[in-house]
């Protein structure tokens, strides 16, 4: 079975060489840019395809980079003194990537966002490409794909958590029991508590088993 040529375009994007090479050189480049870019084309074209991106009018790739780390908060200098001030390790809200989508979004109000994905990160930055459509375009109007996008319910979708990034930090990916989910870490509690290897199932039981034990 012959291998498409979105194949070849992700082994070469996860190849350790291409990425200390090419995209070392790109990430240079892209620092001293701009933070929101518009671009001529995608970057990773099997990315942007999987998205819905077609090379025709009414489709918009931006390159939008988000400063990386947590959030500092300002020091209290009134009332009483905190322990620890509560200055730092205030972790943004929501992801970098529904952060980069919405920067996009009010950048160019007249677009819609149709999904995104991850492109390179260096010391200070993540960079994303949002991959955004024209719903007015007469092009975009007669696709039977994308003309879903007309509909006044799907407007600023990406400020309502509609798009991809946004149900996954809305927690509402199906998740059915996969490792690392919150329903799989609580049946394995539960399961270490029938079990009597859970911290408090042990305590309980250990308590039972000195009761039973004669003279006491």
């Amino acid at each position: 079975m012959a291998l498409s040529m979105y194949h070849y375009i992700e082994n070469t994007w996860n190849s350790e060489e291409w990425k200390k090479s090419v995209l070392r050189q790109r990430l240079i480049k892209w620092r001293k840019e701009p933070s929101i870019v518009r671009l001529a084309k995608p970057t990773r074209l099997n990315r942007a395809r999987s998205l819905g991106y077609k090379a025709k009018q009414g489709f918009v790739i931006v390159r939008v980079r988000v400063r990386r780390g947590g959030l500092n908060k300002p020091r209290p200098n009134k009332g009483r003194r905190p322990k620890r001030m509560g200055v730092y390790g205030y972790s943004p809200a929501k992801g970098y990537r529904w952060i980069a989508e919405e920067r996009a979004a009010r950048k160019y109000p007249n677009l819609e966002v149709l999904g995104s994905y991850y492109v390179g990160e260096d010391g200070l930055y993540k960079y994303y490409e949002i991959v955004m459509v024209d719903p007015s375009h007469p092009v975009i109007k007669s696709d039977p794909k994308h003309k879903w996008l007309q509909d006044p319910s799907n407007r600023n979708r990406v400020f309502r958590g509609l798009t991809s990034a946004g149900k996954k930090v809305r927690g509402l990916r199906k998740s059915r029991g996969l490792k690392g989910t919150v329903r799989y870490k609580w049946n394995r509690k539960q399961k270490e508590r029938e079990e009597k290897k859970r911290h408090e199932a042990s305590k309980y039981y250990k308590l039972q088993e000195y009761d039973k034990i004669p003279g006491k």
